[in-house]
């Protein structure tokens, strides 16, 4: 298994928890909850390879979509949806930092392999780490994360930006790897307990 199978794998059981936990705060349908799980794991990933002009691989390959559906009976089964608190669960805080710093990583590799550019590295880690969670903030009628959320987006993009220039030096290996996933999970639970928030304009 490659690094990026291994990381692509983690966000997809992260992100899917993420959307599940957020499916339950607003009270949607079961149907509701999976459709949310489903976005939030795969909409980043399927966004990632129609950039990178590739077929979806959630259309050839069944194991992303039995992750999601796993993950789901699983968190049911240990009744993790019974918290009313979203924001101060545990379960929400880690998965969606750990399927955000795991997309990110994805899609930077994705881009890489693609001989994308410093750009494109950069958006692509971007929109995978992102967009599913928008996709599903979005329809649900919630303001996405990456407007409002202690230095969300911008973790994604540090970490794009990491891997690309591990790529540049040569030093790219699932080592590295480890340590950059690591890095970027720990730098973002750090900016959603301190509270950090980026610049904003004020009159």
């Amino acid at each position: 298994m490659t690094a990026l199978e291994i990381a692509d794998f983690i966000g997809i059981i992260c992100f899917a928890l993420s959307g599940f936990l957020i499916a339950v705060h607003y009270k949607l349908d079961i149907l509701g909850v999976f459709i949310s799980a489903f976005l939030t794991a795969l909409g980043g990933g399927m966004t990632r390879d129609v950039l990178a002009s590739k077929t979806p691989y959630v259309f050839t390959d069944t194991m992303p979509v039995i992750l999601v559906i796993a993950t789901v009976i699983i968190a049911l089964i240990f009744k993790l949806h019974k918290s009313d608190d979203l924001e101060s669960k545990t379960a929400f805080i880690i998965s969606d930092a750990v399927g955000l710093v795991s997309f990110a990583i994805t899609g930077a590799l994705v881009a890489i392999e693609n001989e994308f550019n410093f750009l494109g590295v950069l958006i692509l880690a971007f929109i995978t780490a992102v967009g599913g969670g928008t996709i599903r903030d979005i329809l649900i009628n919630r303001v996405p994360s990456i407007l409002v959320s202690e230095f969300y987006a911008t973790v994604a993009i540090i970490v794009g930006l990491i891997t690309y220039a591990l790529h540049i030096f040569n030093l790219q290996s699932l080592p590295a790897l480890i340590a950059v996933f690591v890095f970027g999970v720990a730098l973002r639970l750090l900016a959603y307990y301190q509270q950090w928030h980026l610049p904003t304009l004020s009159k």
